[in-house]
């Protein structure tokens, strides 16, 4: 009676429980479909001990025992087979009604197999002693369910690649082609029996690879890890339950130049944390802790954290730790799982109310205000690869001449639908994500191309504006990018009019400097846009190299609406008009508005009064009509 290998593979599978059974685990569907296929190995190597054990005594046992054993033998080997099929849909199939409808037909080719292996005859040969095997109709019933169990298997691994773990992926498909030539070798020379040592093997490789539970515990902690938590929340938005999660965030270190009393202080929060017992807590990035909980338990969970961290830490109880903690009494105000770190992240970047009280409950408010940021990210995006971004151009009267001498350049996007975006829209989103680089270089190009091809100092035009986001204006290679484009499109820098709004820092400025007088050496003009919103002050005006100062809509309206206001615009203008500058008065609506500019000494007005922004070819039309009627 031959059975070293069983019981090699069997003390493989004993080692292997004792190391799982001693980590803690978070009851993912995987660690369940892992148990699964473990215990059915198990068993099925028992039963192939026993069904040894009983030919090797055949004739001292009666005939239908013997039958019954080694049937249960084959019967567990293609339960393996269906267990095994099962850990991969897991995987796949996240959401549990889809699950439940594959295990539904699966389950139904088990138990035909198993009524078949029942009813089939099954021989034996016990001549030799060392060799004892099975074969005939139950045998082959057996080889054929495992072999269609395993075909599936491995369409689904590829089939389904994308969506499976690479590292599940891999080790399911190292047990599946081990199980597969131990398979075939014995059924070529039964007297080989290698399929329940190769099954055992297998748990071993998919054990090693996945599901250690040290895997998912953080090691410094001994909480779970991040990656953990992204599993669990994937399997809770594929089932009907819902949880509550609660994001911790602390300043690390805690007692900066004081390592010995930091790591006291880490030692007593991991404390607290583990002796939490209605949730479970992952580590995330240092000084970072997650909890998950059960929704009943939201309230008295946060009520717990933040009583605990109004208290001081530390040996001598010396220390207070705030943290921001954002709260989510449901997971599921998020579409996806994969969208919840993002969400808290966006919620910690843009919330005010984070920033002053410490804490804040992310809604389905918060969420949405991210997804339609993401879908405009997503929409600018598009824009820039289809080339959607255009330009309109407002047309600016000057007082002086009585006609239009300039205009502003002004972006536009036009969607899928061929609705025009306003900048409004989009320009914030776009500078910080970085996009706005690439859209003011398209807007650019756009500007040197409509002067080169529509020659609008033809129509009494002198430049054109463009305007510059702070972005832009404090990169570092803008001028030489901006020059290499006029050289390209062989424009006249002195038709190119750049406006420029405050920067934020002295390194902006710098750079905003240095890119001007470059621009300006070249025979680029500047103006000093938004002069009264409070993006630009008179210092700026003194300090910046510009020949014009732009009003802001805002101003204007404060001027005819508040009697303060006046004043103030009136000692700016004698400010400008003294160091030799000429104001352009935005947001110019009505006549009324327009004669008192006039009055005021303003130099140049642009507004609705005259023409909305107009897309080029309506433009050149406009101003060829009115510009001929001034003549």
């Amino acid at each position: 009676m031959n059975i070293k290998m069983q019981c090699c593979g069997m003390a493989f599978l004993i080692v292997i429980f004792i190391f799982y059974q001693k980590k803690s685990k978070i009851n993912l569907n995987t660690e369940m479909a892992f148990l699964r296929i473990f215990f059915a190995i198990a068993s099925a190597l028992s039963l192939d001990i026993i069904s040894m054990i009983a030919l090797h005594y055949v004739n001292d046992l009666p005939a239908i025992v013997v039958d019954i054993i080694c049937k249960a033998y084959l019967i567990s080997l293609v339960v393996v087979a269906f267990f095994g099929l099962l850990y991969i849909c897991s995987d796949i199939f996240i959401q549990k009604t889809l699950y439940e409808k594959r295990v539904t037909v699966y389950f139904g080719a088990l138990v035909t197999a198993i009524i078949l292996i029942i009813l089939l005859p099954i021989y034996k040969n016990t001549e030799d002693e060392f060799a004892t095997f099975t074969y005939g109709p139950s045998v082959l019933t057996t080889y054929f369910f495992c072999i269609s169990y395993f075909m599936i298997t491995f369409y689904l691994l590829f089939r389904h690649k994308d969506k499976l773990n690479p590292a599940r992926r891999k080790a399911a498909l190292s047990w599946m082609i081990l199980w597969v030539v131990a398979a075939a070798i014995q059924f070529f020379d039964n007297k080989l029996l290698l399929v329940g040592f190769a099954s055992s093997i297998g748990v071993l490789i998919i054990y090693l690879s996945l599901e250690n539970p040290e895997t998912n515990i953080d090691r410094r902690t001994g909480l779970f890890t991040s990656g953990a938590l992204v599993q669990y929340l994937r399997q809770i938005y594929g089932s009907s339950e819902d949880v509550s999660l609660i994001d911790v965030v602390m300043t690390t270190p805690f007692v900066p130049n004081d390592r010995e009393k930091d790591d006291q202080i880490t030692h007593e929060i991991i404390t607290f944390v583990s002796s939490i017992n209605n949730a479970l807590a992952f580590s995330g990035t240092e000084g970072k802790l997650t909890f998950i909980t059960k929704q009943s338990d939201y309230d008295s969970l946060v009520e717990v954290i933040q009583e605990r961290f109004d208290q001081p830490w530390g040996p001598k109880k010396d220390y207070m730790i705030s943290p921001n903690v954002i709260g989510m009494p449901s997971v599921k105000v998020c579409r996806h799982a994969d969208d919840i770190i993002p969400c808290i992240i966006y919620a910690r970047k843009n919330s005010i109310e984070l920033a002053e009280t410490g804490m804040l409950t992310l809604d389905e408010t918060i969420s949405n205000q991210m997804y339609e940021e993401q879908h405009l990210e997503q929409m600018i995006s598009d824009a820039i690869t289809e080339d959607r971004i255009v330009v309109f151009y407002q047309p600016i009267y000057s007082v002086e001449e009585k006609r239009f001498v300039s205009a502003e350049a002004l972006v536009r996007i036009i969607d899928e639908n061929g609705k025009v975006i306003p900048p409004g829209a989009f320009i914030s989103t776009a500078e910080q994500n970085g996009m706005i680089l690439k859209i003011g270089e398209m807007v650019f190009k756009k500007v040197c191309q409509f002067i080169t091809s529509k020659y609008p100092e033809n129509y009494g035009l002198k430049y054109i504006e463009v305007n510059l986001s702070t972005i832009q204006a404090s990169y570092e290679f803008l001028a030489d990018s901006f020059i290499e484009i006029m050289e390209w499109y062989n424009v006249d820098p002195s038709m190119i009019n750049l406006e420029i709004t405050e920067s934020g820092s002295i390194y902006e400025k710098k750079l905003l400097l240095d890119n001007m007088n470059k621009l300006i050496d070249y025979g680029v003009n500047f103006s000093l846009d938004d002069f009264g919103t409070g993006n630009s002050n008179l210092n700026y005006v003194v300090d910046m190299p510009v020949e014009l100062v732009k009003f802001d809509r805002d101003m204007i309206v404060s001027y005819f609406e508040n009697g303060k206001a006046k004043y103030v615009m009136e000692a700016a203008m004698h400010m400008i008009h003294g160091l030799k500058l000429k104001i352009v008065s935005e947001g110019i609506e009505t006549k009324e508005m327009l004669e008192t500019m006039e009055k005021l000494g303003i130099s140049y007005i642009q507004g609705f009064y005259f023409s909305r922004p107009i897309p080029e070819d309506d433009f050149i039309n406009f101003i060829n009509e009115k510009n001929m009627l001034t003549a």
